[in-house]
């Protein structure tokens, strides 16, 4: 059956020519227009237009107040204060409160346009037909030529010493607003390479504020140790005993493991960092028989036998040794600081 055989009303649309079109009245290609324009109930009722109006005078005058809440919140609040904030914990209840107030201010702003956008400004749409993007050809012509005439009477190309200075100038401004960044807080410090320990300090009791001598330290014993001249009544004492904090250990010779551990200690007394390489807690028990040190924050075990390396636990690196020797007197002395950081790793440690 050839298509002279089928019914012209079953003819697909491709086959039928614009004729047949024209006479069923049918364009596939007929500008449909915009949708017809449904009115929202601000548009037609006066009262939902001021409860609207209302509304979004209420986020604005809410984020004015978050705002004055956050300059209140930076005179109010000191710098070390904290609150418990569940499921969070303890925070900085001066970050907590510019945070909130901030947030608040900006949201009351973005959430009261987007209202007003939405309930009372017009959404009618309007079409309007595109004009050509580019410029004609004549205005093409006149622009390069007026570009090429400019470029010629500056002289940049025959002008070189004006040409390099300016760019050099041009180079340098920058530099200034880099100059500001320095008031964005302080200059970074290396604080944490470093503690009290240096070469010739003697190790002292720190419940006896007495120096310490071979002989105060038994095997099998926990001594507990800080620098000479360190005192509890000074100003800065929990910052310094934080990184200087040590522990005493005494060794047979013949049970320690590490090489260097052996060279860094005197007649098997090993002095190592207190601080756990976890999150800082201070490691305070001692199992006598297998030498082993544990950290009661989170049970993080080192072995003092082989460098104080890491057995058991979320610790990610040995206790520091401090290396120490006995100075004419016959107290213990150290013989330096701590060769790297104390306490848990950061973002310097290298």
């Amino acid at each position: 059956m050839s298509s002279q055989d089928i019914p012209e009303e079953n003819l697909p649309v491709a086959q039928a020519d614009g004729a047949d079109l024209e006479k069923h009245g049918e364009n596939p290609f007929a500008d449909p227009g915009l949708p017809p324009h449904e009115h929202r109930i601000q548009d037609i009722d006066e009262r939902a237009a001021k409860r609207s109006e209302r509304t979004v005078a209420f986020l604005f005058t809410l984020s004015m107040l978050a705002t004055i809440g956050f300059i209140a919140s930076y005179v109010a609040f000191p710098v070390d204060k904290s609150i418990y904030v569940w499921p969070i914990g303890h925070i900085s209840a001066l970050n907590f409160a510019l945070g909130m107030t901030l947030g608040i201010a900006l949201f009351c702003i973005g959430a009261g346009a987007v209202h007003w956008a939405r309930t009372l400004m017009s959404d009618e749409e309007i079409a309007d037909e595109r004009h050509e993007i580019s410029a004609p050809p004549e205005v093409k012509a006149k622009v390069l030529a007026d570009f090429k005439q400019g470029a010629k009477e500056s002289a940049m190309g025959r002008r070189k010493l004006i040409r390099n200075t300016m760019f050099g100038a041009l180079t340098l401004v920058p530099l200034s607003g880099v100059v500001l960044l320095r008031d964005l807080g302080p200059l970074p410090e290396d604080k944490l390479r470093h503690t009290l320990w240096a070469k010739g300090k003697l190790l002292v009791n720190q419940n006896t504020n007495e120096p310490l001598r071979p002989a105060d330290v038994a095997v099998g014993s926990l001594t507990f140790a800080k620098p000479e001249g360190l005192e509890e009544h000074d100003h800065d004492f929990q910052t310094q005993i934080a990184k200087a904090a040590l522990m005493i250990v005494r060794l047979e010779p013949d049970d320690i493991k590490d090489k260097q551990e052996l060279e860094w200690s005197h007649e098997g007394i090993v002095a190592y960092s207190k601080i756990c390489t976890h999150v800082g807690c201070p490691i305070s028990l001692y199992e006598q028989q297998t030498h082993h040190v544990l950290c009661p924050c989170h049970q993080s075990t080192f072995d003092l036998t082989d460098g104080a390396r890491v057995i058991f636990g979320p610790a990610g690196h040995a206790l520091p040794q401090l290396r120490i020797g006995v100075n004419e007197e016959g107290y213990l002395q150290a013989l330096g600081d701590f060769e790297e950081p104390v306490g848990p790793a950061f973002w310097e440690r290298g």
